[in-house]
């Protein structure tokens, strides 16, 4: 079962979730916030394995080309452009191939461009994975798309998604058995949840929400939930000691107080898988 968990902003306590979540459940956790991976300093994995990220980018070979301008045309994310001849942004490339079947005198070949890393270890027996886009690189989805392929079936695996809505975050939820959407108790926490079930919803995965940093006085997630039928599957209280044990890079679970507060979730969720 693959539980995606994720947030309409970044800040409301996403990946404090997912950490949490997978320490007590076991199985595999997959952090593909890879613009800003955060969760192994959590879980603190020993990390056993890396491999780099590669995707395909044309090369041209100069003297088979003949600057009939086709491959140019044909790329549609302006990859390619003319300067006495064919020039290529790298970064701009998709991989797709097109300039290549275009080609009429095959001057073009593909080679490999390293884009990030991915991260392969284990905290007791919880499977920990990690992607890491390298710095300047505008695209995380091939990176994303790698971590998934490594995903056992077989385990129970909570995926920390990137904040938002982006084609990133469609990217990482896609295929998923049920999404949890992290929330907080304010009018800005209330505007992006509601992008975020819009998501959900036109992707056909059942949810659930969680508040976090909860104030009893504060019940307009509550009432929004009530209206649109939503499930709240768990509410983490808003409170100092969980702040202080988050700034110490620790677990708020190693703490028996919050250890049964995830334990009621993963109760909430074993009646939904």
């Amino acid at each position: 079962m693959q539980i995606a968990v994720l947030s309409g902003k970044g800040g409301t306590g996403k990946t404090t979730i997912s950490t949490n979540l997978a320490k007590l459940m076991g199985g595999m956790y997959v952090d593909c916030d890879v613009e800003e991976p955060n969760g192994f300093i959590f879980l603190k994995p020993d990390v056993e394995e890396t491999e780099d990220v590669f995707v395909p980018v044309p090369t041209i070979d100069k003297d088979k080309c003949v600057s009939c301008k086709k491959c140019i045309n044909a790329c549609q994310f302006n990859a390619l452009a003319f300067v006495n001849e064919v020039v290529l942004f790298d970064k701009l490339c998709h991989g797709c191939g097109a300039c290549m079947l275009s080609c009429p005198t095959g001057a073009i070949s593909e080679k490999e461009r390293s884009i990030g890393k991915i991260h392969r270890g284990k905290s007791g027996n919880l499977e920990c994975l990690m992607g890491i886009l390298d710095i300047g690189e505008p695209m995380a989805g091939p990176i994303i798309s790698q971590l998934k392929k490594k995903i056992d079936d077989e385990k129970i695996t909570i995926l920390d998604c990137a904040p938002g809505s982006s084609c990133n975050v469609v990217k990482g939820l896609y295929g998923s058995d049920y999404a949890i959407l992290v929330t907080e108790p304010t009018k800005f926490g209330l505007h992006d949840l509601k992008i975020a079930v819009k998501l959900v919803r036109d992707m056909n995965i059942p949810f659930g929400i969680i508040i976090n940093r909860a104030d009893e006085n504060k019940n307009l997630i509550e009432d929004y939930c009530k209206s649109e039928n939503i499930k709240i599957i768990g509410k983490i209280p808003f409170s100092k000691k969980v702040a202080q044990l988050y700034s110490q890079g620790k677990l708020i679970v190693e703490d028996e107080e919050y250890e049964s507060v995830f334990e009621e979730i993963i109760k909430e969720l074993e009646g939904v898988s």
